[in-house]
């Protein structure tokens, strides 16, 4: 800076001369003068001449510290030798002297000098800190002082008195008070409430300045940070809120994220959701409420059917004290899924139905509901199946399950019905709803017997109370109406022409009442009996009662009860004396017959004759030589019975022969019977005198009445004559038969069949030839044979419904591979015919 030296210099020689006046020089200096800077001449003041101080070697003494000023040697002058700062070296005090000693030498003198150090104008007021942060609540009324510290200022004097201004500021004023002379008191002063809202933070600057002249200025900011005060309730950006969730929604869902602001800050800002404490707990377990987040989900299972709509009442809560909230709504709509199916109920059931029921009868009433609204829960019903019932709405949701087409209980007896309901969501769901409906019987059913006409065969000699069929009528009708019991009707067998007394059927067989077996009463015998017809009635046990018929048809079958019966000789000569008696082996007869000599081979010599009283098989007949074993001159017929020559008779076969024939049957056992021939050898002439002879007496021979001893000597005449009238009646017999035999083959081809019921078995056809082999006929049409030349010829035709009984081979094999049955039961005979010719 500037200075004006010479002022300067007189007062510093005023100042010496006052010193040495009083022994001690003074000198003043400013502060920060330059190095260099003259301030005083000291050799002068103290006397000495030119050039002494420099000799006399006049120099500053240090005491301890530097005085930042030498004497120049040259001049003797004392002047700043380095910066002079007047706050460093006394600080506050003042004035601010500096006491140095100079000594000078030749002689040795101290001299004490007092340098003074002025205070300029060099420090600016300077507060503890740049930048002063202030918290203050804001809540804080107006008229609130908060205490600042001043600044300070090195300097003294009027360079340190300070004076202090505040920026521009609505909330905050600046007040200076002295506290005492030396210091003053700062405050600043709070003028409007604070909003820390509106304004979180305000800058100040505080400038402090100096009395200087120039002023020299110091700044601090202040830094005022409003502390926030929870006076700000949360709030939410809706006081209702809307939303729409399906009831369908999965627990867990979110339903809604609620948020909530708060102006205030830190923990007042903190804010926790609840339920409203209106809100019921039942409805609480519904949802649930993420108390940091405000995110409300649902916990349960929403039910439309149950409740559509909540009205949910929110808290928000700040954490402040005291703690603030705000309200909102939360209005949930649920919406309607097509959820529930459809229930179908049987709110009354008729059953069960009786089979006459009329059309439009009611079966029963329904009921039908769903749970969903709008078109979920419209429903369509139909039943199945859709006869013989049918559904009638009557109004809404009720129908009736009415009958539609007539019952028949024997045809369906009960009936799973099915409800079938429909509601018109998507997907559409569906329910049913089974009825069942059991129809009660009517007796409008008679019992009916499987077949018209049971053919039933029974094999003769079977024992009293034997099962000989099982008749079984079919009623569908149940209970009493379907419970059949048997009778046999009434009716006669035999009669004047039959030879046969009459007597009821019910006298041969019974029929269980319940069981419908059917009895003989008493043994069977074929040779009385053949066929037995009658009727069968079976009645139910209903009201009226109804009742069905069968006819039965009973064939008794033959038995090998009979052995075969011999009869007079025919054909070889008259039989003049017989013998013979049944049994099962051999048993002795005698007969006698002729024979010339020299007949040639195939000559007819006698006829036997057998009868058998059975028929089929039993009455089959054979014969067979049994004497004389061999080749004897005479062979039988194995089924005609005739004696002939097998050669040439000669003189060497002597006079007679006696031949022993057996005849037996087929049946099981076979029966037999045994006939002794005595044939007499003698000459042409003799032979025809005994044919002729015995003329007179064929009658009686052919009928078999007497039985005379044989007499030597009978006429050749009446032999011949016997044969003669023996052929002529077995040529009409065979004739006759052959006749017969035609006629019934055309009556069964071409006359309309009678109306028998007939098993699954094929006819079987069994039929007698005269060389004893058996056919087998498996065409369901009538077949008729004739035995040709046999003397009996015994026809059968069966059609079994059973396994067929076949007919049994000639021999002993037949026993073996077809058992006798006891009893055939429900066979068919599609046609039998018994057709006997007795030569």
């Amino acid at each position: 800076m500037g200075v004006c030296w010479g002022p300067v210099l007189r007062v510093l020689v005023l100042q010496a001369a006052w010193a040495l006046g009083g022994g001690q020089v003074r000198y003043s200096v400013p502060e920060e003068a330059k190095a260099g800077t003259v301030v005083g001449r000291l050799a002068q003041d103290l006397g000495l001449e030119a050039g002494e101080p420099e000799a006399r070697r006049l120099r500053l003494v240090a005491q301890g510290r530097r005085a930042s000023v030498e004497v120049s040697g040259a001049s003797g002058a004392l002047v700043v030798s380095s910066r002079l700062d007047r706050e460093e070296l006394c600080g506050k005090s003042a004035p601010c002297a500096l006491r140095l000693e100079v000594l000078v030498e030749r002689p040795l003198r101290v001299f004490h000098v007092e340098l003074e150090v002025t205070d300029i104008n060099d420090n600016a007021p300077l507060f503890p800190a740049a930048r002063k942060n202030l918290s203050l609540p804001e809540n804080s009324p107006p008229g609130s002082r908060f205490p600042l510290e001043g600044a300070s200022d090195a300097d003294i004097g009027a360079n340190a008195q300070l004076s202090y201004t505040l920026s521009p500021s609505e909330h905050f004023g600046l007040e200076v008070k002295s506290k005492d002379e030396k210091k003053m008191l700062l405050v600043l002063l709070l003028t409007k409430a604070l909003d820390r809202e509106t304004m979180a933070v305000h800058r100040l600057v505080v400038t402090a300045s100096d009395g200087g002249r120039p002023a020299l200025t110091g700044t601090v900011e202040l830094v005022i940070s409003v502390l926030d005060a929870n006076d700000n309730a949360p709030q939410f950006n809706q006081s209702v809120y809307k939303v729409q969730l399906p009831e369908n929604a999965s627990p867990g869902t979110v339903l809604l994220q609620l948020t909530a602001s708060d102006k205030d800050e830190g923990i007042n800002r903190e804010i926790d959701y609840f339920f409203s404490n209106m809100i019921s707990t039942k409805v609480q377990d519904l949802f649930i409420m993420d108390r940091k987040s405000g995110e409300i989900r649902t916990a349960g299972e929403l039910d439309f059917e149950d409740v559509q709509s909540y009205d949910l009442e929110i808290e928000a809560r700040d954490k402040g004290w005291p703690p603030l909230s705000g309200h909102c709504s939360v209005e949930l709509e649920v919406l309607d899924v097509n959820d529930n199916a459809p229930e179908v109920w049987v709110t009354s059931l008729s059953v069960p139905v009786p089979e006459d029921a009329a059309a439009g009868t009611v079966v029963a009433l329904l009921s039908v509901s769903d749970r969903d609204s709008g078109a979920n829960g419209r429903v369509r019903c139909a039943v199945w199946p859709a006869s013989p019932f049918g559904l009638v709405a009557t109004f809404a949701g009720s129908y009736s399950l009415v009958l539609r087409e007539a019952l028949d209980r024997e045809r369906v007896s009960e009936y799973e019905v099915e409800v079938r309901a429909e509601d018109g969501g998507s997907p559409p769901l569906r329910a049913s709803r089974g009825v069942r409906v059991p129809v009660s019987d009517v007796n409008d059913n008679a019992p009916s017997f499987a077949q018209a006409v049971y053919t039933v065969l029974a094999r003769e000699n079977n024992a009293a109370g034997a099962e000989l069929a099982r008749l079984w009528a079919r009623d569908p009708d149940e209970a009493g109406n379907g419970r059949v019991s048997y009778s046999v009707a009434e009716g006669v067998v035999g009669g004047a022409s039959s030879g046969v007394a009459r007597r009821p059927a019910s006298s041969y067989v019974s029929v269980d009442a319940e069981s419908g077996r059917l009895w003989a009463l008493q043994p069977l015998d074929y040779e009385e009996l053949q066929v037995l017809q009658f009727e069968v009635r079976a009645v139910d046990a209903g009201e009226p009662p109804l009742c069905g018929n069968a006819t039965v048809q009973l064939f008794v079958v033959d038995e090998n009860d009979n052995a075969p019966a011999l009869l007079p000789l025919a054909g070889g000569g008259p039989g003049v004396g017989a013998a013979v008696s049944a049994a099962s082996g051999p048993v002795s007869g005698a007969l006698w017959a002729w024979a010339a000599w020299g007949a040639p081979a195939g000559q007819v010599v006698a006829k036997i004759r057998a009868v058998d009283a059975d028929s089929g098989y039993n009455a089959w007949l054979r014969y067979e030589l049994w004497e004389p074993r061999g080749k004897g001159p005479f062979r039988v017929g194995l089924y005609s019975g005739e004696v002939s020559t097998a050669r040439a008779l000669e003189e060497a076969d002597g006079p007679r022969q006696r031949l022993v024939i057996v005849v037996r049957d087929h049946g099981e056992p076979a029966r037999s019977a045994t006939a002794t021939l005595s044939v007499s050898l003698v000459e042409g002439a003799e032979a025809a005198l005994a044919a002729a002879g015995s003329s007179s007496s064929s009658s009686s021979s052919s009928s078999g009445a007497g039985l005379r001893p044989a007499e030597g000597g009978a006429s050749a005449a009446s032999a011949a004559s016997a044969t003669n009238v023996w052929l002529v009646v077995a040529i009409c017999a065979v004739s006759s038969l052959f006749l017969l035999a035609v006629v019934l083959y055309g009556a069964s081809r071409w006359a309309p069949r009678a109306a028998v019921l007939s098993g699954p078995g094929p006819a079987t056809l069994v039929c007698a030839s005269e060389v004893g082999s058996w056919s087998y006929s498996q065409r369901q049409s009538r077949s008729l044979c004739v035995a040709d030349g046999a003397g009996k010829s015994d026809l059968m035709v069966f059609s079994p419904n059973f396994p067929p009984l076949p007919p049994p081979p000639p021999g002993p094999a037949a026993k073996e591979t077809q058992p006798e049955p006891p009893a055939l039961l429900d066979t068919v005979v599609d046609s039998m015919c018994l057709a006997r010719e007795v030569a």
